[in-house]
């Protein structure tokens, strides 16, 4: 009987192993923050307790988020995202100006690094994966027959933003790279806004827990 650690929930349970433990880190992080041996070894015994388990397959959630890093020892954001939630008029302008704001920064980056970027999991730009989240919010939808377009337009428009956030030279801390993104950005706040109308959807609810981490929508709620 085998157990392992699933990143990538709805994955694992189409494939449904004997024994799976979900977490909710970032992706090629199956343990949490590296350094932390007391953290990474309670979740390996999280995921070595389901052997006990009769029952199967199991696929359980594990109940703790990695440890945050905290803001004061992270480098600078080089970029200011000022505006509230209760200011944005319509999703569509919000989020092209945002976009548009973070080219430069996303453009510097790419030269940094020789050209190299994640962006290009979506057959579409950044820009249009932004403006279709938009329309879905504005029009109170949910991409029920693009669900393949949508998994990949998240993960390429969220990678867009880490990699203009971490635009400058430094040695930025993925969690909190995280924290800017979901607390700070409307992008953040727009997908989180989408997770809640997907969470709401009994059909769609099991979708919901691949677009944000515990983290994010716990302190959303915290927020309103």
């Amino acid at each position: 009987m085998t157990t392992g650690i699933s990143l990538i929930r709805e994955n694992t349970a189409s494939m449904q192993p004997p024994r799976a433990l979900w977490v909710s880190f970032p992706l090629g992080r199956p343990l949490g923050k590296p350094g932390d041996p007391a953290f990474q070894h309670r979740v390996i015994s999280a995921a070595l307790d389901l052997l006990n388990r009769n029952d199967g397959p199991v696929l359980e959630d594990y109940q703790e988020d990695a440890p945050q890093i905290e803001i004061e020892h992270a480098p600078a954001c080089p970029v200011t995202f000022a505006k509230k939630t209760s200011d944005i008029e319509g999703w569509t302008e919000a989020l092209r100006a945002e976009v548009e704001a973070l080219k430069p920064w996303h453009d510097l980056g790419r030269r940094r690094k020789k050209g190299r970027t994640l962006v290009g999991l979506s057959s579409l730009s950044v820009m249009d994966n932004a403006l279709k989240f938009a329309d879905l919010l504005e029009n109170n939808e949910l991409p029920v027959t693009e669900l393949k377009w949508f998994k990949a337009a998240l993960e390429d428009t969220k990678v867009f933003y880490l990699e203009a956030i971490t635009a400058q030279p430094g040695a930025y801390e993925h969690t909190y790279i995280e924290q800017i993104f979901w607390s700070e950005t409307l992008m953040g706040k727009a997908m989180l806004a989408l997770h809640e109308r997907f969470s709401d959807d009994d059909g769609l609810s099991a979708f919901a827990r691949i677009m944000a981490p515990r983290s994010a929508v716990s302190g959303a709620k915290k927020r309103t």
